[in-house]
């Protein structure tokens, strides 16, 4: 699994995670980020803070930028 962190801190906190599996990629922004996304995330499969977003559609690059911003913003990190 990867982490996107925050590194002006010591530690680093998490931000976001994400990973790749068979059939799509796994997003990990936690549970508050996929409820607060919830009607941009209608067309994805999500549970309990992740999010699939599968290989044969294009990476909605703003929605996860904006997941990550919110995450980052309001320290609501996995």
């Amino acid at each position: 699994m990867n982490t996107l962190r925050d590194s002006r801190k010591r530690r680093g906190d998490i931000i976001i995670q994400f990973a790749g599996f068979k059939n799509h990629v796994g997003l990990y922004p936690g549970l508050e980020a996929v409820r607060e996304f919830s009607e941009r995330l209608k067309d994805f499969k999500t549970s309990k803070g992740t999010i699939q977003i599968p290989y044969s559609r294009p990476v909605p690059a703003e929605l996860v930028f904006d997941i990550a911003r919110w995450c980052y913003e309001t320290g609501n990190h996995p």
